[in-house]
């Protein structure tokens, strides 16, 4: 699917959304927002090995004039301006950039507070990824249980019933 910018509120914003993460069909575009912060790492031990382990996102929501119009944190939680607020889980995950960026992802909306625009919002993709790709390097047993703020970039699609 190719999505452009036309009735978006970040206009410029043009991508194809790979099939692998698409919005199930009946589901379209109400609101495109450019995400710029951090991804939050700790690092841990699981089985022996040490590494850094995703804890939450930590980045501010733009519309196309680049205006603050809202948060995104641990959840993972996206909050506009108005009130609208939603949590989502993972469906799929598509490593595009593997070497230099995040997956983009499809999240499916498990919590709601049903208010302003995004009200009806059932699914997001996040694209267009920069950046937040866990640390290389320094985490071992002098480190454990330290963060770590990695910068990065995305664009969120938000998906509500046709």
């Amino acid at each position: 699917m190719l999505l452009s910018d036309a009735g978006y509120a970040c206009p410029g914003v043009s991508v194809r959304i790979p099939e692998q993460i698409e919005a199930p069909a009946g589901y379209g575009p109400l609101l495109t927002v450019h995400a710029k912060g951090d991804q939050i790492y700790q690092c841990a031990v699981s089985k022996g090995e040490y590494s850094w382990v995703i804890q939450a996102p930590d980045a501010k929501l733009f519309d196309g004039q680049g205006q603050i119009v809202g948060n995104h944190s641990a959840g993972p939680l996206w909050e506009y301006k108005e009130a609208s607020r939603v949590v989502g889980k993972i469906v799929k995950k598509l490593a595009v950039n593997p070497e230099i960026a995040i997956s983009w992802l499809l999240v499916e909306v498990v919590k709601n507070n049903h208010k302003g625009l995004l009200a009806d919002v059932k699914f997001i993709n996040r694209v267009n990824t920069h950046g937040g790709l866990p640390p290389v390097l320094g985490c071992d047993a002098n480190h454990l249980g330290g963060e770590r703020r990695v910068p990065y970039t995305a664009d969120y699609i938000f998906y509500g019933a046709n």
